[in-house]
């Protein structure tokens, strides 16, 4: 098992389309006329059984939905200067550089216009309308095309790049047809869904097919996604999925295609998630999150296991904790497991990021902690995430932050792998506190179970289940603890760089490596 996670390449594509000069004529503002309608959403009448037609549907629903055209302006120098990278090192490319030059001067490295193309819906009778933020990002102008083709100037309220979602805002005042979210239930797997909007600024164009999939994760740490089987291309970003009560349950976002087009699996941005954010941006402009300072993975069965936590328990566990965050502030520690918040249950990394990510910076929250064999809760007082947490860890290049070189140095060894206790010099390499113990692996065996675990020389042992470690023989110990407690696997925090990570090894495996 690799320390490090593997993120296949995927053809997500985002659903704008992107054209060229060619449409400039087409985006002339129309004479602007506001249709009216009464201040509420439209609610569709549901069939019973599998509908004979989604016309009625889509009837009530389209004049709420939205083309969105956008003028945005592109830095040609830095746009021609990715361009040319892919080139260079090919025969011939240095020499029509030093023929042609890289830099022709004047106005043609200076901004150009852009045009690109999405779909957008209303969310309330005075005009707000959500959309993607990558539909409307880096945004001069704005027009939005209603589906009886008035064209109508809107403004941008807000964005949030996190979860990919925009509001914007008409200029023009009225009273405009506008659908709601469904949050009181999520959609299940088979339900009928109904998607509209301006695939490859065609314009008002309605698709119908099932939910393939709930709870896709695409990246990113605040977005579950609905897998739809209704067709959506590009263009279609930042439109609605329908239920058939016409209430809106995603949020169009991205397809996966390895061709470009729809082949039946796309991905809209669940409701519920698209409500809260939408209101915040209406409200405040941006999205303010809580922040709690660690770096966290998935709780594995067999670190249940290890841990005594039970095998069907999930959690995030803490790998690492930020310096003067608010979870040091608070007290939690490296290999702590939050199994809750404030009441709600935990069983991810991933929904840990979420749940603290809906947190209101200065509050302070209860959070549930396995921690030594038992249950704590820690008070907690979250902060406001900052813009790049990251950076906040000082992480050099991989480079400088790799144990020094350690080949002719002898270590004691212990189940295949030669051991020394850290100093000075490996912990400043490697980011960890003044005296912090250790054991560094100066060599491993490729039969042992560590190097089936994904160890590699250079890396630093921390822990075993939970215990410091400052001798090689302090692992044996542990071994052998575990051995006669009846584990089936033993827990390591191993760093590797400047990140540490939880690995589990089999103990059986141990013993008779250790037999030999």
């Amino acid at each position: 098992m690799s320390l490090k996670a593997k993120i296949g390449k995927r053809p997500l594509i985002l659903g704008s389309s992107v054209l060229g000069g060619a449409l400039a004529g087409a985006l002339a503002l129309a004479p602007m006329t506001v249709p009216m309608a009464g201040a509420q959403p439209i609610v569709v009448k549901q069939p019973v059984g599998a509908p004979m037609s989604f016309a009625d549907l889509i009837d009530r629903v389209s004049p709420a939905v939205v083309s969105v055209q956008v003028v945005t302006e592109i830095d040609a120098e830095e746009q021609y200067s990715e361009l040319f990278e892919r080139f260079r090192g090919l025969p011939g490319f240095e020499d029509f550089l030093d023929r042609h030059g890289d830099d022709e001067g004047g106005d043609e490295n200076g901004p150009r216009e852009g045009r690109s193309l999405g779909s957008g819906f209303f969310i309330s009778a005075d005009g707000h309308i959500v959309t993607n933020n990558h539909v409307v990002e880096n945004a001069s102008e704005i027009t939005v095309t209603l589906n009886n083709g008035d064209e109508l100037e809107a403004e941008l309220i807000g964005t949030d790049p996190e979860t990919d979602l925009a509001v914007l805002k008409v200029k023009q005042p009225g009273t405009y047809n506008y659908v709601r979210f469904n949050t009181e239930e999520r959609p299940r797997v088979g339900d009928w869904v109904v998607a509209v909007g301006n695939p490859f600024g065609l314009g008002g164009t309605a698709t119908a097919g099932i939910v393939s999939a709930d709870g896709r994760e695409l990246g990113g740490s605040y977005n579950d996604f609905i897998q739809i089987d209704a067709s959506i291309n590009r263009g279609n970003s930042g439109g609605p999925t329908f239920d058939l009560f016409g209430n809106v349950i995603g949020v169009n976002t991205a397809i996966y295609s390895p061709t470009g087009g729809s082949v039946g699996i796309g991905f809209a941005i669940e409701a519920k998630a698209a409500k809260q954010i939408t209101d915040k941006l209406i409200k405040d402009g941006k999205v303010t999150r809580g922040w709690l300072g660690v770096t966290i993975q998935n709780v594995t069965p067999e670190a249940a296991e290890a841990l005594g936590l039970g095998e069907d328990i999930g959690g995030a566990q803490v790998t690492e904790v930020t310096p003067g965050s608010p979870a040091e502030d608070a007290g939690l520690k490296r290999s702590d497991i939050i199994l809750a918040v404030n009441d709600t249950e935990v069983d991810s990394s991933r929904k840990l990021t979420q749940k603290v990510g809906g947190l209101i910076a200065g509050t302070t929250n209860v959070f549930k902690v396995f921690r030594d064999g038992s249950m704590k809760t820690i008070n907690v007082t979250v902060g406001e995430r900052p813009t790049d947490p990251s950076a906040l860890t000082g992480q050099p290049d991989d480079e400088s932050s790799k144990a020094p070189e350690s080949k002719s140095e002898k270590g004691e060894e212990y189940f295949g792998v030669s051991l020394k206790p850290i100093d000075a010099t490996v912990r400043k390499a490697m980011g960890l506190k003044a005296n912090e113990p250790g054991l560094l692996i100066l060599d491993i065996d490729h039969n042992s179970p560590f190097a089936d675990a994904g160890v590699l020389e250079g890396d630093v042992i921390l822990e075993a289940q939970g215990d410091i470690l400052k001798v090689p023989s302090d692992l044996s110990k542990v071994v052998a603890t575990a051995d006669k407690n009846g584990k089936e696997n033993l827990l390591l925090a191993i760093r590797r760089g400047r990140s540490t990570a939880f690995i589990t090894v089999e103990v059986e495996a141990l013993k008779e490596l250790n037999a030999h």
